[in-house]
């Protein structure tokens, strides 16, 4: 099958929703190759701890990129411990000056519990102005529904579920499998 060919991989909806002082993120389990359905379990939502310091990430685009990003990201955070917006924006200008990281093929959605992050290989970390950001196939479904359910009573897990469900419905590439991870400051 020639480059050209190949009908690529696609999927993910990864969201995050900051609310009443928790963080919540949220992936679906959807991996597609063309209009076929790979895997419908995958766990695209981690919690990592580099030296004891709690981290939420949601990554979208290839497993093995987002993989080597996280790694990277760790070893950031190793060395500016509790300092997320400059781990960010150090794996950020690595990631858009390093010729080897700048074929990787992700983007993550990075949370402290505090702080919330969108870092991508265009060398971009952005926090988002309205407490919900996404990312991933689904992801402007699912910012649309979280943000238009953000003034009301719900919490922010179930702005997050409701949200993923709502672009799991629309998004053909986004199924209603979800990890949930929750971190506060």
């Amino acid at each position: 099958m020639t480059e050209s060919a190949f009908p690529g991989w696609h999927g993910t909806t990864i969201m995050a929703v900051r609310k009443g002082g928790k963080v919540v993120v949220a992936g679906d389990g959807q991996v597609s190759l063309g209009d076929t359905v790979i895997k419908g379990t995958a766990r695209k939502v981690r919690r990592i701890s580099p030296g004891g310091y709690d981290i939420v990430a949601g990554f979208a685009g290839s497993t093995a990129d987002a993989f080597a990003l996280l790694e990277r990201l760790e070893t950031k955070l190793e060395s500016t411990p509790g300092q997320l917006q400059r781990a960010a924006v150090e794996l950020a200008k690595d990631w858009r000056t390093d010729k080897y990281l700048q074929k990787l093929e992700a983007m993550l959605i990075v949370t402290d519990g505090s702080d919330l992050y969108v870092v991508t290989g265009a060398g971009d970390v952005l926090e988002p102005e309205h407490d919900v950001t996404a990312i991933g196939s689904g992801g402007n479904y699912a910012l649309a529904a979280g943000r238009a359910m953000m003034d009301s009573d719900h919490e922010a897990e179930e702005i997050a579920r409701r949200a993923m469900a709502i672009a799991s419905d629309i998004c053909v590439y986004t199924n209603g499998n979800l990890t949930v991870e929750t971190i506060s400051k």
